[in-house]
């Protein structure tokens, strides 16, 4: 009972409202009297309190004298405040006044529960499109959400990760002496919706689940163009593996040396010696294009 009434209270009934809805629920049709008598109310209280909730729908005035009321169905209850709560929402996102700044804040999120509960969320809210990179464990979490935005009419674009190949085209950056390091820092996940709304983290490892929330249109711009590239040499790796790993050495290492050394110490000498001659330290492509025009069809990344 105390918890029924609690999540009466948190639907924004008073204490005695809520404790008047369910005795007529209980008891049947009623008036002020009777109810007043069982609860041990003050009759002025509850005639009151009886009055507000048939003006609000949620108790029907019945016929006759003495007056006397009743309480709606629990589908027929749950209904109208479901109607009456989802429009306050629409209006509230509609006419709240919004921050005059013109740049998207950055909002850092730690906890695992709570990432994943905005992220469902808004996955939830998605109108167009879901951009999706995980492994395999946060995608078994996800699927029912990302079911329902599919069958909804949500384009979905996966690319999945397992534990075997998740990794294989990290670059050796220096300070991550190998692969095992790297993976002690968790799972790394992100998320792009409708092209506007992004979550990156990383979960599981070492560390508790952390993530960043932002609809900065750069966040965006990185994570589609980082999803461009791996749907592209994924397919690349598909057809022609064999002659790329002969040409460019086991996971594109021989591309890699030319650009990063294996300690910083060394790395941090040479940038010594050649910053003289140049202050570029690596080419730059002329043009990358938009890798959110790129993403546009179907594709289903499985590494594993």
């Amino acid at each position: 009972m105390e918890q029924l009434l609690h999540h009466l209270r948190n639907l924004g009934f008073t204490e005695i409202e809520s404790k008047i809805m369910v005795d007529l629920a209980e008891h049947g049709p009623a008036g002020g009297y009777e109810v007043a008598k069982r609860l041990g109310a003050s009759r002025s209280n509850v005639y009151a309190a009886m009055q507000r909730l048939e003006r609000q729908g949620a108790l029907e005035r019945m016929d006759g004298e003495p007056v006397r009321y009743r309480s709606l169905k629990p589908e027929e209850l749950t209904r109208m405040i479901s109607g009456r709560v989802e429009a306050s929402l629409a209006f509230v996102e509609k006419s709240l006044p919004r921050s005059s700044g013109t740049a998207a804040p950055f909002l850092s999120m730690e906890g695992d529960q709570a990432v994943l509960d905005v992220l469902v969320r808004e996955l939830k809210r998605a109108k167009r499109e879901i951009v999706v990179d995980v492994w395999r464990e946060e995608a078994s979490l996800l699927r029912e959400p990302l079911a329902e935005a599919e069958a909804r009419g949500v384009k979905v674009l996966w690319a999945c990760d397992g534990p075997d190949q998740g990794l294989s085209r990290t670059l050796a950056w220096p300070g991550w002496s190998d692969l095992a390091d790297r993976r002690a820092g968790g799972r790394k996940f992100s998320f792009v919706i409708d092209r506007q709304w992004c979550i990156l983290g990383m979960r599981g490892g070492d560390y508790d689940t952390g993530a960043v929330i932002t609809e900065h249109p750069v966040m965006a711009e990185l994570l589609l163009h980082h999803f461009t590239q791996e749907m592209v040499l994924f397919q690349l790796e598909q057809d022609m593996g064999e002659q790329l790993e002969e040409r460019y050495g086991e996971h594109f290492g021989l591309i890699q040396s030319e650009y990063l050394n294996a300690e910083p110490e060394a790395e941090a000498q040479e940038d010594q010696e050649d910053q003289a001659a140049s202050p570029i330290t690596r080419p730059l492509s002329e043009d990358e294009g938009d890798p959110g025009e790129e993403v546009n069809g179907n594709s289903n990344r499985n590494t594993a």
